[in-house]
């Protein structure tokens, strides 16, 4: 998809710097490659906060480890 935007020059080489991008495009795609990554990690994490994970009522980490080991 082709854009246009009005983006600073002082930020363009900062993510240019930061991603070490072959061209603008490519940084460009880096850094929001990234930023979308963190932001699924900060939704992750106020899921978890919200409803935290639990362990089961028989979990035994005997059994767990010699799964594991098998």
């Amino acid at each position: 998809m082709k854009v246009t935007a009005l983006i600073p020059d002082n930020l363009i080489q900062e993510v240019k710097e930061y991603t070490k991008g072959k061209n603008i495009t490519e940084s460009l795609i880096k850094a929001l490659s990234e930023w979308i990554k963190m932001q699924k990690i900060k939704e992750l994490n106020t899921t978890i906060s919200n409803n935290p994970l639990k362990f089961r009522k028989d979990f035994s980490p005997q059994k767990t480890r010699i799964v594991n080991r098998s």
